[in-house]
């Protein structure tokens, strides 16, 4: 039975119970992925998923029913538990449907189809034979993954929405490992989008340099100095740390912001964005997880925070407007709230004068632990680190197993120096994280 064909029915059950506030949101989604061993294939998976959740409020209480089954008696079953959940419940509180009506930004997703198994398989296949050829130093434990995913949403409720998305995208992994007789190293690389336009040559040769570095090294000297974090450093940081700028995490105290709107909390010079139409957001989408219209907001501009991120509910507490920032994160799950391509927008320095104005210190290219060692409610963190000496103004050598010691509230003050290197790494879940180059003062380095 196709979605509509059940949304037919469960409205026409909602009709029989008597039951005039209601939504059905539907979520869908299957995928590929094959990955290599050496020079053949070592797994293949295949998957499908997805799933309807049924919400209705009954004497001002919402009750929720979920089912995977499509038909014509889950149709009815589905209204009937629902009803009967909101009928326990003893909590008050506000609950909240979207409103339909509303405007939303068009689309403009390139449509392209997805390559077969055959060709994928062959495609990674082809891009593992390059990474073993592309340098002497490259080992056995080289690894080239290609994925496949399709993705679907709709959600219909009794104020008038009727929204649907569809969506597609393709993806490949490298990990490059090397080794120079000594010791190993790897480094990981991926893209996300349409596989025949993802340049296969620079993923390889990214990861293998990228490996190849990490040969040898010692930890960076004990001391406070100046620290620059590569995009990827950065961006990990703005992952971890994503969760102080939901008004969910605020009201419940989970984040130091809650009262901080309209104040200074970052040098004048950080600008933090969330953009559900980014180029390089692989699923861009309109309508956020209650149906209100998704838009792109300076979360920070300038140093000022903004705002933070809202769905309906956690707007009405604040008494302020959803930034259309609600999430489920499944057909079944509750509302919650997320970014959709959360960033710092680029500085005006190139990296070469970011180094230059940071003169000696530390360049920081990944960060360790990050669950373990960073609390997002204090700010704290302690991360293992990897990198690059900085010596007059330039990159030097390669430094390892090293920490850096800091409060994520205190640095966004700190940063006195943004390059024009924004870029984005692989996703993390459903959100995509993305920085420049970024200078930091007051730091603690604990190494040697």
């Amino acid at each position: 039975m196709t979605f509509q064909e059940f949304k037919n029915l469960v409205i026409a059950a909602c009709q029989e119970a008597g039951i005039a506030e209601y939504e059905l949101y539907y979520q869908a989604g299957s995928s590929v992925s094959v990955d290599t061993f050496q020079h053949a294939v070592n797994e293949f998976s295949s998957s499908t998923s997805g799933g309807v959740c049924f919400r209705c409020i009954v004497d001002g209480k919402m009750g929720y029913a979920s089912t995977e089954a499509l038909n014509a008696e889950q149709a009815k079953a589905l209204v009937l538990k629902a009803a009967d959940s909101a009928a326990v419940l003893e909590a008050e509180e506000q609950v909240f449907l979207g409103e339909g009506g509303q405007e939303y930004e068009p689309l403009n997703i390139e449509p392209y189809e997805l390559p077969s198994t055959e060709a994928l398989i062959s495609k990674i296949l082809e891009v593992q034979e390059k990474l073993y050829a592309a340098d002497p130093a490259v080992i056995d434990g080289c690894q080239t993954e290609g994925l496949l995913e399709q993705s679907e949403i709709a959600i219909c409720n009794s104020k008038g929405l009727d929204l649907s998305y569809r969506n597609q995208t393709s993806g490949l992994i490298v990990v490059g490992v090397v080794s120079d007789g000594k010791e190993m190293a790897n480094d990981f690389q991926a893209k996300l989008g349409n596989l025949a336009k993802i340049d296969a040559d620079a993923l390889v040769k990214k990861a293998v340099e990228g490996a190849k570095v990490k040969l040898g090294g010692e930890p960076a000297p004990t001391g406070q100095y100046p620290v620059v974090f590569s995009p990827d450093a950065m961006s990990s940081l703005l992952q971890v740390y994503s969760s102080v700028f939901s008004s969910e995490a605020a009201q419940k105290g989970l984040s130091r912001l809650g009262d901080a709107e309209g104040q200074v909390i970052a040098a004048p010079i950080v600008t933090l964005v969330d953009d559900p139409f980014h180029p390089e957001n692989p699923e861009p989408i309109n309508f956020d997880a209650e149906g209100s219209p998704t838009h792109k907001k300076n979360i920070i501009e300038k140093g000022v925070l903004n705002t933070l991120l809202y769905n309906l509910k956690t707007a009405a507490v604040a008494g302020k407007k959803t930034t259309g920032n609600a999430s489920k994160a499944g057909y079944d799950a509750a509302v919650g709230l997320r970014p959709f391509t959360m960033y710092l927008e680029n500085g005006d320095l190139s990296e070469e004068e970011l180094l230059a104005k940071a003169g000696n210190g530390v360049m920081i290219t990944s960060l360790g632990g990050l669950h373990a060692g960073a609390d997002p409610i204090s700010g704290d963190f302690s991360l293992q680190s990897a990198g690059f000496m900085i010596r007059d103004g330039k990159k030097a050598e390669y430094v390892k197993s090293f920490t850096v010691a800091g409060n994520f509230y205190d640095l966004l003050k700190n940063i006195v120096g943004i390059a024009d290197n924004c870029q984005l790494p692989m996703p993390f879940g459903m959100t995509t994280f993305g920085a420049p180059s970024v200078l930091v003062e007051g730091l603690s380095v604990a190494g040697k």
